[in-house]
């Protein structure tokens, strides 16, 4: 269905992962596709195999494209292993786990890259090609790593992630790289036009914050109306290590603490039935909140979850 929203309307949301790819699918499910703008965490990018990996991008784009696999939620549907597994067979680095046809992604990433286009320009691209109709916008065209500060020295992302499995013990981030960075083309226009700008429920450490340290990101973000999705639910993170992450540094996971980690942009927190409980607290910090029913098992629930928060979000300020 298409979202009954006022003529012009236009919203941004900020998403990384699988959780930020369900609510950005759900939104481009009731939207005019012209309206919305999805601008994707870019700090999880790293080369392997000589190759230029977009976890986050290539999460996003496969979801609105309907080709994500349904199991994981990341990588193709119906993908086969042969060429990581002949990799393994050569005593070459396996445990970043391509798919064929994600193999496939990153060979013509990386080819168009060498002939000199964009990440920008190569997104266009492959979103023409699944036939995706909102605007994907990554956070940069630059390289900006996330650096993960652990008890076993700082590590990229994808390091900490997948090849250690999050096991390191997390005391800090370091975003420099993202903060030398350029916005992708396009993006601070779309922010300074927007009705409304929608935080996913995405890891609020290395999906989101990665997006806001862009130069002038957060800044036209603070000019908009601001409400975010929790991407904990009962004190769990729904997939990720975000739960884990705020304990190691001495927060208390839940929905107050992520609305306590954007305050200064927020306007309003979307947050589960199962955290009712917490809602005057959230409410103490100036914010307006909704709870409802946060977790996407369906499309369905996509859906829902997407018109609950954008009706939420655009009647804040009213």
């Amino acid at each position: 269905m298409v979202f009954e929203a006022p003529k012009g309307l236009r919203i941004v949301a900020l998403a990384g992962g699988v959780g930020g790819a369900k609510l950005a699918d759900g939104l481009a499910r009731i939207l005019d596709p012209v309206s919305l703008t999805i601008v994707v965490n870019t700090g999880d990018d790293f080369w392997h195999l000589g190759l230029r990996i977009s976890p986050d991008l290539d999460t996003v784009c496969y979801t609105l494209a309907g080709i994500a696999s349904p199991k994981t939620g990341w990588g193709q549907a119906g993908d086969s292993w042969a060429a990581i597994e002949a990799v393994a067979a050569l005593g070459g680095p396996d445990w970043f786990r391509l798919g064929d046809k994600d193999l496939g992604t990153s060979l013509e990433r990386t080819r168009l890259l060498s002939e000199g286009k964009t990440l920008s320009e190569i997104t266009r691209r492959f979103c023409s090609t699944w036939e995706v109709l909102p605007a994907v916008l990554p956070m940069s065209d630059d390289e900006c790593p996330t650096i993960v500060v652990t008890d076993q020295g700082e590590l990229e992302f994808q390091d900490y992630f997948v090849r250690l499995r999050c096991e390191p013990r997390v005391s800090g981030f370091r975003l420099d790289r993202a903060q030398a960075a350029s916005p992708a083309s396009g993006i601070i226009a779309a922010i300074d036009a927007a009705d409304l700008v929608i935080i996913c429920p995405s890891n609020p450490w290395v999906s989101v914050d990665p997006i806001l340290a862009v130069p002038g990101v957060r800044q036209a973000v603070a000019r908009r109306t601001v409400v975010a999705v929790s991407p904990i639910i009962g004190g769990q993170a729904v997939k990720g290590p975000a739960a884990k992450m705020y304990r190691e540094l001495g927060i208390e996971p839940s929905p107050l603490s992520v609305a306590s980690h954007y305050r200064s942009l927020l306007d309003g927190m979307v947050m589960d039935r199962v955290d009712g409980r917490l809602q005057p607290a959230v409410a103490d910090l100036g914010l307006a909140v909704l709870v409802t029913d946060t977790l996407m098992k369906s499309l369905k629930d996509r859906t829902q979850l997407s018109q609950d928060t954008l009706e939420f979000g655009l009647g804040v300020n009213q």
